[in-house]
């Protein structure tokens, strides 16, 4: 079983305390507790990365700015096997397609089946985390409440131009590479870009160019991204998620 958050270390591992309490064979990874803040996007991207590398089972992501609201908090079961557990805010969708698709989503509505308090500000630990440990024990998804179609991500797409693309910069990672909303083929023809009036290669890892030199890169997800060798491009260009960024051929 893993858990992401974007929650910090102590507000996770109460959830992971919940679930051994429910399930005390099931053995917990907290796969990150570290999404930066509210950043579905980000944290969807990890999900992608990094469960099919996982064993198949339960894992739950809990990065909820609405939580408290009408969503739905839900369960997907993906035609690998797994059980994602979270928020229907589009977080689980893209994860559940590189999984084998969604063969069953639903809503965690059974109150049975959460902690017998439930606040309005702590779903993760009030409904996700006992949703787990009941799923990690062979509750079937059914138990859990009506069927329901997750609300999908929506992710904004790069926008073509004559020798030149521009995408929104989906997040950083912690080295403060910028992953955008655009793939290598979105670049079309071309070896040498300039980004914001800096020229830069498409190259295949940091260690081609100079330390502190920038870089057009293919992430380990295959997405486009902007790097500096050993350096955070994030902090160079001014650049934050949601910004858009033009990529120009020279």
């Amino acid at each position: 079983m893993s858990i992401t958050t974007d929650f910090g270390a102590a507000y996770t591992g109460i959830c992971a305390g919940v679930v051994a309490r429910i399930a005390p064979h099931a053995q917990v990874q907290v796969l990150s507790d570290e999404v930066s803040k509210y950043a579905i996007v980000e944290g969807a991207a990890l999900l992608v990365q990094a469960l099919p590398y996982l064993p198949v089972g339960v894992h739950v992501a809990i990065v909820d700015p609405g939580v408290g609201t009408p969503r739905h908090p839900i369960v997907i079961r993906t035609g690998r096997g797994d059980l994602l557990v979270g928020p229907d805010n589009g977080l689980l969708v893209p994860a559940a397609e590189v999984l084998g698709g969604i063969a069953e989503a639903r809503v965690l509505s059974d109150p049975g089946l959460r902690l017998p308090a439930t606040s309005s500000t702590f779903h993760g630990r009030d409904i996700f985390s006992p949703a787990a440990g009941h799923l990690a024990n062979g509750v079937a998804p059914r138990a859990f409440g009506e069927e329901v179609v997750p609300l999908p991500l929506d992710l904004p797409e790069p926008v073509a131009g004559d020798g030149e693309v521009t995408a929104t910069v989906l997040y950083a990672d912690d080295f403060g590479s910028l992953i955008l909303g655009a793939h290598p083929a979105d670049l079309g023809d071309g070896t040498r870009f300039e980004v914001l009036g800096v020229p830069l290669p498409l190259a295949p890892t940091f260690g081609a160019v100079p330390v502190g030199d920038p870089l057009l890169f293919t992430d380990s997800s295959g997405r486009l991204a902007l790097g500096i060798n050993q350096g955070n491009a994030s902090d160079r260009f001014g650049l934050r998620a949601g910004q858009t960024v033009t990529v120009r051929i020279v």
